[in-house]
């Protein structure tokens, strides 16, 4: 008796402690506020992360235990529906935990970050995991009652019992407890990897010492080094930064063919330096952990195993789209090689071109061939006036409306948030955060997260979803202007956003960008394409100074150029594709230096492009599991995207309302509720095909 009430009395302690860390620490808070509650970003604190964590994960596994051990035959209510309803808290605290880590690392948060992640990782096995819980799944999936769900609960049951059974729920004890070890000792190396590669792109930097030094570079690139320099307390004039927002407008106008050189080799040389931040040893590891765990789960290979629930199942399938768009997009760069030499050498150049001269000898080409120049395009390219472009888009095609609010907290002060509605009901959809500059601790890239998935299942809870880009912000009240390629950038990713935005499904695991990998890309390059229409130009391409409209006929020169430079964008993206798949077939240990040269060896890889993303500097595939062997989907997607894009020529053009709204019944808004092959085929009446994209890469169509 007297240890019954001790127990009793523990767990009473237990739960009161409970308690008052959640009352105390402001991460374990339920968001509260305006649109359904927001994140309290001006009350949460670094110290704070580790308890809300540790926390959080002891709330959901005790609300795993709750429902794997109901003694009520399992129903889709007390068991799907109750964990789409558990771990509230710890969903919260990691989408918090996420922006510290992509937006504002520090050195008082990476050690957190490092020590939390193997845990996180710890939680999710113990999830998967769980016999009974997989028990109860398992039942409901093959029960003929399932036939008596609507096709979305349906739809959520098989996501949970692929899910379980993918993370090795039907494998046996002994091969459960190597898969969580695996899976821990994967999320450290994935934290190590990304801490390494923040910092060589913020430690890294190319000095500019004198005048010139900054020759050629346009005035908004000239102020921003300058600008960066001074925030770093240099003494000398100006520097570039090691990130990709920095490093390609310098090699796109610099002049100084020395100083190309020194920025290209420290871009390309991220994590491959032999030092402490160097990420080759835990390239070798990742790969080594990732084969053990595929085989352990009945795949011959990692690959096979992270294509299982993707629209390309195979690497084979995959492979064979590749290699068909890599021999033209080889063609074209001989092409365009060729241009560029006669300039360089017409120019007194005794030199080969190579690929620090690359987008350099582009530019004049691209003048030459088309009498188009990037900065007489860019000076009509207001980063802010672009935003506005992209909200009108989004009520053309969507009916959405944007209205900037101030009555939510931020987690950084460049850091502003839109309420958006839907223009016909008036009702609200979600908010959109928006973070567009680069700085220190902030990862390099562009990205959309979603702080908070839409659903219907506990009332109508909005979306927050975020756009996060690093373009340079230069000197104070002037306009940011971006490049053509960031523009369309800027575009890709305000596609996922409004992928998150017109969600409308009942339940969360199914909302928004919860699709499959190779598919996911699809809404963000199709909304790219309408950046290029007149109607975006003449209203949004403003000149920063006059306020004038992009000429008309500068409009047609862009037209025209449209598919100049595709060989290199192909060929820079689709080996780092090819690269990407064979290191993930390969089951053998492998030296990522000696595999990436024979492997570009072997693909006939011209000298003058190096891949976009070389392996020491991977992160879609070595910050975590979700792009490995899935790099290929951006091509994957982008045959769909222009298969689409070609529906609305086929109408009206890029406004024809029908096809909008049929885009946003079977695309946008659906989210993971019914196969994506299927409702791609809603939308387009077939299946896609790669000639649209062969199109629209200027490249010849095969007659097979």
């Amino acid at each position: 008796m007297k240890k019954l009430i001790s127990i009793i009395l523990l767990s009473s302690t237990i739960l009161t402690t409970h308690a008052q860390m959640k009352a105390e620490n402001p991460l374990l808070q339920t968001w509260s506020g305006p649109y359904g509650g927001v994140p309290a970003f001006d009350e949460y604190r670094v110290t704070d992360i580790k308890e809300a964590i540790e926390a959080a994960i002891r709330e959901k596994l005790t609300e795993l235990d709750a429902i794997a051990n109901n003694p009520a035959p399992p129903t889709f209510e007390n068991t799907i529906i109750a964990l789409e309803d558990c771990g509230k808290t710890i969903t919260r605290v990691m989408a918090v935990f996420d922006i510290y880590g992509s937006n504002m690392s520090s050195p008082e948060f990476e050690p957190i970050e490092t020590e939390m992640s193997p845990k996180i990782s710890e939680l999710w096995d113990k999830e998967y995991q769980n016999d009974k819980l997989f028990s109860r799944i398992e039942q409901l999936h093959n029960s003929p009652e399932k036939k008596k769900l609507n096709s979305e609960q349906q739809r959520l049951v098989w996501l949970y019992y692929t899910n379980f059974v993918r993370q090795g729920a039907q494998l046996d004890t002994q091969s459960k407890a190597k898969v969580a070890r695996m899976n821990q000792e994967l999320a450290g190396l994935f934290t190590r990897f990304s801490q390494n590669l923040l910092a060589e792109e913020n430690n890294q930097y190319i000095e500019l010492t004198s005048e010139k030094d900054f020759d050629g570079l346009p005035a908004e690139i000239k102020n921003a080094a300058i600008a960066d320099a001074k925030d770093r307390k240099l003494n000398v004039m100006g520097c570039i930064a090691n990130t990709r927002s920095s490093i390609e407008p310098f090699l796109t106008f610099s002049t100084r063919r020395d100083l190309r050189e020194r920025a290209w080799t420290m871009f390309v040389k991220r994590g491959d330096n032999g030092n402490s931040t160097d990420n080759n040893k835990i390239v070798v590891e990742i790969l080594k952990l990732r084969t053990q765990k595929a085989k352990l789960l009945g795949f011959q290979s990692f690959a096979h195993w992270n294509l299982s629930n993707t629209m390309a199942k195979s690497p084979e399938r995959t492979l064979e789209l590749m290699e068909a768009v890599w021999k033209p997009a080889i063609k074209k760069v001989g092409e365009d090689v060729a241009d560029m030499q006669k300039i360089a050498n017409n120019e007194g150049g005794i030199f080969k071109i190579a690929p620090w001269d690359y987008r350099y000898y582009a530019e004049k080409v691209r003048k030459a061939k088309y009498d188009l120049d990037q900065n007489d395009v860019k000076e009509y390219l207001q980063l802010e006036k672009l935003r506005e472009g992209m909200f009108w888009v989004a009520g053309e095609l969507f009916n959405l409306k944007f209205d900037q609010i101030t009555n939510v907290s931020v987690y950084h002060p460049d850091v502003r948030v839109w309420e958006v509605t839907d223009k016909m009901t008036g009702k609200v959809v979600g908010l959109w955060y928006f973070d567009p500059y680069a700085r220190a601790g902030k990862r390099s890239g562009a990205w959309m997260s979603a702080l908070r998935d839409q659903q219907k299942l506990n009332g109508n809870i909005v979306t927050i979803v975020s756009n996060n880009c690093n373009f340079i912000k230069g000197n104070e009240n002037q306009p940011i202007l971006i490049s053509w390629e960031d523009a369309s950038t800027l575009f890709h990713e305000f596609g996922h956003a409004l992928h998150g935005l017109c969600s409308n499904v009942t339940y969360p695991s199914l909302a928004g960008t919860s699709v499959a990998r190779d598919y996911v890309e699809f809404p963000s390059q199709i909304l790219e394409r309408w950046l290029g229409t007149p109607e975006v130009l003449k209203r949004f391409a403003l000149h920063y100074k006059t306020n004038e409209a992009l000429p008309q006929a500068l409009v047609e020169r862009i037209e025209k150029a449209a598919s100049f430079n595709e060989g290199f964008s192909t060929v820079e993206t689709i080996s780092s594709s090819l690269v990407d798949m064979k290191l993930h077939l390969e089951t053998g240990v492998i030296d990522p230096k000696k595999f990436e040269k024979e492997t570009l060896t072997k693909l006939n890889m011209p000298s003058e492009i190096v891949m976009r993303h070389r392996i020491p500097q991977f992160g879609h595939l070595f910050s975590s599991d979700g792009y490995a062997a899935g790099y290929y989907s951006y091509l994957w997607a982008d045959v769909i995207s222009a298969d689409a894009w070609e529906a609305f020529t086929e109408a009206k053009g890029p406004y024809d309302k029908t096809v909008a709204k049929s885009l946003y019944d079977n695309v946008f808004s659906i989210g993971n509720t019914i196969d994506q092959q299927e409702a791609y085929r809603k939308f387009r009446g077939r299946d896609a095909k790669i000639d649209a994209l062969m199109r629209a890469r200027n490249f010849p169509i095969s007659k097979k």
